[in-house]
């Protein structure tokens, strides 16, 4: 059905037309559905030769070598630090060396936050030492740490109902998982829902469906008004195992000791490369993961792969001597981790040319073999997108499903710009997410290839088309 409405044509109202600039009045353009699909199907040469670049040529493993590079060179890169800053320079030179275009870094203020020495031990029942992970921006207890009983509680729910118990306590979540965005709302939310109750801090059942007694870190949010408690994550394993403590009425006691601490806000930048577009280099396709990640483990996978298919992508086109019509930009955010702050200025740098901006993608999900694309936007720009996601029928990922969203091209998303994430294996990136096991070791260089030539076939066909992505 949908396939019948786009082929009716509607009024479009074209501004600069030298330009290529097409606003479209009620999302109709004046072509008609087969004629833009037949536009897609000629792409058919150039999709396989990027495909066969990428993952059979002299371009495979490339994107996992270039990786493996950097961060066995440099290493975690939290936001502040001097590792994700020498990361930052060393992605400006690859870039430049690389060939690209309009090579540049955009200044960016982020945030800087240490988590220092740590430990948990539970005193009571019996002396157990506990495998923690301070939670970003989360405050540090006195030098003598902090020695309390615990509550145990498995929603925000029982904590309320519990509140008279909660004054004084180390409040210990171990919610079910039930899937990361649902979950996740604890690790944001913990402290401040167990300071309002008088808890003197809060640990975290880890946010993943898989532990091999691995904690998870990640971002977590003060409230104005509340009192800042300290918050950590601990593993599932110990979680589960107090919440059965208490379920046998034990008293449980644990000291807990972090030397986190905040400091004033570091200058970063977002790292920019481009393919200047041939006919309309004022419109913008954007492909984007994140260069810096968490201080455990190796930010391979989170989002190292994801910041390197899409370097991978630019490169793939500007080897086969390729050049869309609309310029290609490769965005490197910067403190992607702490909320997209580098995403966020980018986007108020940038807003005013929104109406140039066809598609916004970012891959944060990981870069193992992909499953498809998921894609926001209007139904006609998603019909659209299927027909291009059809083009990779040789290495048979063709599908599109809802949800494109990432942090960082969300702002884009939300003004109405039509927005592309990759989808990949949730339940191995989630075991591994914001965890000492990120590293170089989970990372597969021929699932990358694969990454990346889906990556760069999508941005270089809907980049190279005559016309826009419509918008809702």
């Amino acid at each position: 059905m949908k396939f019948l409405l786009l082929t009716f044509v509607g009024v479009v109202h074209l501004l600069s037309l030298s330009s290529g600039k097409t606003i479209y009045k009620n999302d109709i353009s004046q072509r008609s559905f087969q004629e833009i699909k037949e536009e897609i199907a000629s792409y058919g040469d150039v999709a396989k030769a990027i495909i066969n670049l990428a993952v059979y040529g002299k371009a495979q493993n490339r994107s996992y070598e270039r990786l493996a590079l950097l961060v066995d060179t440099v290493g975690p890169r939290p936001s502040g630090s001097k590792s994700l800053e020498k990361a930052i320079q060393i992605m400006h030179q690859n870039l430049q060396e690389d060939g690209l275009e309009n090579v540049h870094l955009e200044p960016v203020k982020i945030p800087h936050w240490e988590r220092g020495e740590e430990s948990a031990v539970m005193l009571e029942p019996r002396i157990h030492k506990m495998a923690i992970l301070g939670l970003g921006s989360s405050i540090g207890t006195p030098p003598e740490g902090i020695t309390a009983e615990v509550l145990v509680v498995t929603s925000f729910e029982e904590l309320q109902r519990r509140a008279p118990e909660a004054r004084g306590k180390i409040v210990v979540y171990n919610q079910p998982y039930v899937n990361y965005s649902k979950t996740v709302q604890y690790r944001v939310q913990g402290s401040v829902e167990a300071a309002k109750v008088g808890a003197v801090a809060s640990l975290i059942r880890s946010v993943t469906s898989f532990s091999i007694y691995s904690p998870h870190t990640g971002i977590q949010e003060y409230q104005d008004g509340v009192p800042k408690i300290p918050t950590a994550c601990i593993t599932v394993e110990d979680a589960e195992m107090m919440s059965r403590m208490a379920s046998r009425g034990n008293r449980i006691v644990i000291q807990l000791k972090m030397g986190a601490k905040n400091y004033p806000d570091a200058d970063s930048f977002n790292t920019v490369a481009e393919i200047i577009g041939s006919k309309y280099p004022e419109q913008v396709v954007l492909v984007s993961g994140h260069l810096d990640s968490w201080d455990v483990g190796q930010g391979a996978m989170d989002d190292g792969g994801g910041a390197f298919i899409s370097w991978e992508a630019l490169s793939l086109i500007k080897d086969l001597g390729l050049r869309p019509k609309r310029t290609l930009r490769l965005v490197l955010w910067t403190a992607e981790e702490q909320g997209g702050i580098g995403a966020f200025q980018y986007y108020q740098l940038h807003k005013a040319n929104i109406s140039n901006y066809s598609l916004v993608m970012e891959s944060d999900l990981g870069t193992f073999l992909p499953s498809g694309l998921q894609f926001t936007g209007s139904e006609k720009a998603r019909t659209i997108v299927e027909e291009v996601m059809s083009l990779l029928q040789p290495v048979n990922i063709t599908q599109v499903f809802r949800a494109g969203e990432g942090t960082d091209i969300n702002f884009w998303i939300q003004a109405g710009v039509p927005g592309a994430s990759l989808l990949d294996d949730l339940y191995q990136y989630f075991s591994f997410h914001h965890s000492h096991g990120d590293t170089m070791t989970i990372m597969d260089p021929k699932q990358m290839n694969v990454a990346a030539a889906v990556w760069a076939v999508v941005s270089y066909v809907i980049a190279d088309m005559e016309e826009m992505l419509p918008r809702s």
